[in-house]
């Protein structure tokens, strides 16, 4: 409930401030504090859309309810409500989470998906050769792959026919079928073949650039062309298979047959499903659904891709499984980076180029934030470790000093200062790591959780610079604060007193009774019949007209265990039903039967007295006295902070902003 209302609030004053210009004059002024006029004009068009016709009226009207809100707000600082730690933690926990999103979202999310939507847009031709190396290979082995590999693209650069050296030192089993090219591709690559991607995007035609590393190992690169992306066709397709159809001749003659009937207007779903051999998709027309380049053979994409109309299909077309032909459904247009991001977010979030970004970010910050490191204080540490005869650092036994150490370990700045104490701490709590990499050893471990360690210290210290670095991040963890602070101030001032607020209560309720009252209402019983007794649905209305409830439910029930007839009693004030505001409003009136969706159930209602207009009990009115009574409530507090606190408003600088 607080979450909610909270959210409620922001929506309604949380927003971006503009950074103040040496020309933003203050609109106006609470106890002294200013606030500019760019803040207002911001919330005042975020708040009223298309209807900020900055006409006189309407900014006169925003004013007054944001004089109000910054009013409160400063009765809730006097109260000093943001010293209270439960709403510093909390916070905390929206800077948290919006740092992330500028931290993350902007600096790599943002820039990865764009750059991965621009790469979209084109397709490369590309050729390559490779030299396997498992991505956990052992030094040597990474030196003698990556020396081969370069040895191949001296031999290119040399005018060495690319094909001969693909075969003489690529180990793609693919090179003997296609010396080494690849052919059309599109991002996004697979994963762990980001470089490989960068590299086809980004080098220069018919230049060798390499190695490039990847999860298959290493690569020499060869774009060969570049063309606008094809994107992805929507086909059916109806396949006539040379393994089912072993008869060249008899199979052709089956393709042309399909074809000849389309030639004369048969329906293609109905000659998919008679002819195709592709049983998948036969009893779907042949829907294959959207496709891409390099994702069927050459033959098949091009004739797909060759189809200028939706709902053209092609003459027969031979593949290596048989012949085809292929009818366009649909053609996806180009799409916006707005239409693609969701789609491209999900994608990067889960590639391994989005943990290369975030450390090429880390990087980043520790180049800025001046990062100094300590490696003997690091090595020392190791070396004690690896000399420790109980050796229990790689077990869940292991634990931190208990007088932390007071080594400088690094640094970022003059500010942040972090000592080799701070990372046993942090050592002991990664209990789980350090026995899950066990095997590597003591040095690769702390080795390991320490660049860990670093990076995650990098984001904290980078975290502390996004005020000075963002104004806006600066104003919207303002208007949060100010949201935190006017939800807690108002519940304390206003929802609080209304609900525990017994006798106010009472008196406000005496004091407006006449705002209290029920209208003429209709007490109703709703009769409820099972679906299998449905037969009897006439029977028991007709009965219940001049018989009471009871006796009806007694009546057929019966005393045995199975019930098919229940009732319950209602009562609703005129224009609150629709069926009952049809009706004629008398003692004994049955309303018609009508069938539950949900369980099938019949039901009806019948009048069984109507009540004049009355008066409500407190109890009855409860809901409605308590929202007048806050409403009350916070009209007088309003008032009364507006005697407390002087509030200045710049009627030249208001009168600035009004357009005529």
């Amino acid at each position: 409930m607080r979450s909610q209302i909270l959210l409620l609030f922001l929506s309604l004053f949380c927003f971006l401030s503009l950074t103040a210009q040496k020309d933003d004059h203050a609109l106006f002024s609470v106890e002294g504090v200013p606030v500019h006029k760019s803040e207002f004009e911001y919330i005042y068009t975020k708040t009223n859309g298309p209807n900020a016709t900055f006409s006189e009226e309407s900014l006169d009207e925003y004013l007054n309810l944001y004089v109000n809100f910054k009013l409160k707000v400063q009765k809730a600082k006097e109260m000093k409500l943001d010293t209270i730690v439960s709403l510093q933690q909390e916070l905390n926990g929206y800077r948290r989470q919006l740092a992330d999103s500028y931290l993350i979202d902007r600096e790599v999310t943002e820039k990865l998906v764009e750059q991965a939507y621009l790469r979209t847009k084109q397709d490369v031709n590309v050729s390559h050769i490779l030299v396997k190396l498992a991505p956990n290979a052992l030094p040597a082995d990474t030196l003698k792959a990556f020396n081969k590999a370069l040895e191949a693209k001296k031999e290119i650069e040399g005018n060495i026919p690319f094909e001969a050296v693909a075969k003489k030192y690529s180990e793609d089993k693919s090179v003997t079928k296609n010396n080494g090219h690849i052919g059309w591709v599109t991002a996004l690559f697979p994963n762990g073949f980001y470089a490989l991607e960068s590299a086809a995007y980004t080098t220069e035609l018919g230049k060798p650039v390499g190695p490039v590393r990847t999860v298959g190992g290493y690569h020499v690169v060869v774009v060969n062309e570049r063309r606008p992306a094809l994107g992805e066709v929507e086909v059916s397709h109806i396949l006539v298979r040379l393994d089912k159809n072993p008869d060249m001749i008899k199979a052709r003659q089956k393709i042309d047959e399909a074809y000849e009937k389309l030639q004369n207007g048969a329906d293609f779903t109905t000659v998919a499903k008679e002819y195709s051999d592709d049983k998948i998709t036969a009893k779907k027309g042949g829907y294959l659904g959207f496709f891409g380049i390099n994702r069927y053979e050459k033959a098949f994409e091009e004739a797909a891709f060759s189809l200028k109309n939706d709902g053209d299909y092609t003459k027969p077309v031979q593949t290596a499984i048989g012949w085809h032909i292929i009818k366009r459904l649909n053609k996806k247009e180009d799409q916006s980076l707005q239409q693609m991001k969701s789609a491209l977010q999900n994608k990067i979030k889960s590639d391994k180029r989005f943990e290369l970004a975030k450390e090429a970010m880390v990087q980043r910050i520790k180049k800025e934030g001046n990062f100094q490191e300590q490696r003997t204080t690091l090595e020392s540490f190791i070396s004690t470790l690896q000399a420790d005869t109980a050796n229990t650092f790689l077990t869940y036994k292991w634990k931190a000093p208990k007088e932390p150490s007071k080594e400088l370990l690094f640094s970022f700045g003059d500010s942040q200062k972090t000592y080799l104490g701070d990372f046993e701490k942090y050592l002991q709590g990664a209990s789980r790591i350090r026995q899950q990499k066990a095997r590597q050893g003591i040095k690769a471990v702390v080795e390991s959780l320490y660049d860990q360690y670093v990076s995650e210290n990098a984001l904290k210290y980078e975290e502390k610079q996004l005020e000075s670095k963002y104004p806006e991040f600066k104003s919207l963890m303002r208007e949060y604060e100010e949201g935190v602070l006017l939800f807690e101030v108002t519940k304390m001032e206003v929802w609080d007193k209304a609900s525990q607020d017994t006798v106010g209560l009472q008196k406000f309720y005496a004091d407006n009774k006449e705002n209290y009252q029920w209208g003429e209402r209709a007490v109703i019983s709703e009769f409820t019949l099972v679906e299998k007794a449905k037969e009897k649905i006439n029977q028991v209305r007709e009965f219940s007209r001049d018989q009471q409830p009871e006796s009806v439910i007694k009546s057929f029930n019966g005393s045995g265990p199975e019930q098919i007839i229940s009732f319950k009693t209602r009562s609703f004030e005129k224009g609150r039903n629709e069926i009952l505001d049809k009706m004629t409003w008398e003692a004994g009136q049955l309303s018609p039967v009508q069938i539950n969706k949900r369980n099938k159930s019949y039901e009806f209602f019948k009048i069984e007295e109507i009540l004049p207009p009355s008066q409500k009990t407190l109890k009855e009115a409860r809901g409605y006295v308590v929202a007048d009574y806050q409403d009350f409530l916070e009209a007088a507090w309003l008032k009364s902070l507006k005697n407390e606190y002087k509030v200045d408003i710049k009627q030249k600088v208001f009168n600035k902003m009004v357009k005529k």
